[in-house]
């Protein structure tokens, strides 16, 4: 027979039994939904959570790596023991080193001749006290080229008071986190003490503040410049301890990671060894989330694999005289199939939409108020790629569902059926 009359008769079969119909087309149409809105959401904090992540973390850090040797003592230059047995140090005090990184201008200089390379920032830092009247409090000090550190981690988006051209104003100026500023009740104009560990002291006007939405960023952290920082620890123009780079293809930091450790011969750590955790942590939800979702369709497939089933068993005789007027059971197989391909293809659509409001719904929902974290509403992640992968899967599912109970309704003899 004709593939319209076939699609004719399906469809007037879908219309006879209306409530199921709906109800397979509301199975697919939710499971569908709710496949759009779990992964738009948990690739929506997947996104955020990254972007945090990387607004803190240079895709690439070059650096000095500590390595104490203990093989050796100084006992052991004054006494002769060839065979090692009779000299025994235990517990030895590490030896004073120095962390610089040898020619750093130099390798500054290089890495910015790039065309892989978006921006380069030297960075010195240190643990100092800070002084502001009767208040002492403990935090990070950056000294950095601020200008590149700007362009490195968006530090002017995150101004909340002041520029980060201010800190090329002015002399000994300092931008501190806003948290920071707050325990030690300090304001743009302020000075403050900074007190190292070996207790040389600097004093700096507070120029700017800072949110980046991080504890140990707002709470923890400041930026001077690179030359006030290396002359409150009294190293020369040239001592630098770190290099971070941030390139175009973030993708590509693992391979540039091993080629900058040969080529400079200092260790050079990719932003995935830094956060491997939550790295991690973005693979589970993400495997989470597809499997809930591949759960709530293969239920929905199930549903339409019995309404498919209960419809056969009770159109028997009806296939019968359909067979005994010429239809074969390629036909009848076309007219069951085509019963399930609808109902998938127009639940699949109801889906996207629904999917797409529910989404768009949870993207306007006000994240609760929140000291540190900078987010306004629940990140929500749309891409065309999630609607396509969930229609694409719904109608599988629906074309599998349907095409069992479709086999057997191919294989129905005729007569057997009509004989009762």
């Amino acid at each position: 027979m004709s593939l319209g009359l076939n699609l004719n008769i399906a469809r007037v079969q879908l219309l006879a039994r209306k409530r199921q119909t709906v109800v397979a087309m509301l199975g697919v149409t939710f499971g569908i939904a709710m496949f759009i809105l779990m992964i738009s959401f948990m690739k929506g904090v997947n996104q955020f959570l990254q972007d945090l992540m990387m607004s803190t973390t240079a895709d690439i850090r070059i650096y000095n790596k500590l390595n104490t040797d203990y093989s050796t003592s100084l006992a052991g230059r004054y006494f002769s023991d060839p065979a090692g047995k009779w000299i025994i140090v235990r517990h030895p005090k590490p030896k004073q080193v120095n962390l610089n990184i040898k020619n750093a201008p130099g390798i500054v200089n290089d890495l910015r001749k790039s065309d892989r390379i978006l921006a380069v920032s030297p960075l010195l830092s240190s643990l100092v006290i800070f002084n502001y009247g009767p208040v002492q409090w403990a935090a990070s000090v950056d000294g950095v080229d601020i200008m590149a550190e700007d362009k490195m981690f968006g530090l002017s988006a995150k101004m909340i008071a002041g520029r980060t051209d201010d800190l090329l104003r002015m002399d000994n100026g300092i931008i501190m986190g806003y948290k920071l500023a707050k325990d030690l009740n300090l304001a743009p104009g302020d000075l403050v003490t900074l007190t190292t560990q070996s207790g040389t002291q600097l004093r700096c006007r507070v120029v700017g503040l800072f949110k980046f939405g991080i504890s140990t960023m707002d709470e923890f952290r400041a930026y001077i410049n690179l030359a006030s920082m290396q002359q409150l620890l009294g190293k020369d123009r040239d001592y630098i301890t770190d290099i971070r780079i941030k390139l175009k293809d973030t993708r590509e930091a693992k391979k540039l990671a091993a080629v900058y450790a040969r080529k400079y011969g200092y260790t050079a750590d990719d932003w995935e060894v830094v956060n491997a955790s939550i790295k991690a942590g973005n693979t589970i939800r993400d495997t989470l989330t597809y499997v809930v979702s591949f759960t709530l369709l293969v239920v929905a497939g199930f549903g339409i694999y019995n309404i498919m089933n209960m419809v056969i068993t009770n159109k028997l005789k009806d296939i019968a005289i359909l067979k005994a007027q010429g239809f074969t059971g390629a036909d009848i197989m076309q007219i069951f199939l085509s019963q399930s391909l609808i109902i998938g293809i127009a639940g699949g659509l109801l889906g996207l939409l629904l999917g797409f409001l529910l989404s768009f719904g949870m993207s306007r929902v006000p994240f609760p108020e929140d000291g540190y974290v900078s987010i306004k509403f629940f990140p929500v992640l749309f891409e065309s790629q999630y609607y396509f992968f969930g229609m694409l899967f719904g109608i599988l599912t629906t074309f599998l569902a349907g095409m069992l109970p479709a086999l057997k309704a191919a294989k129905i003899d005729p007569v057997a059926i009509l004989r009762g």
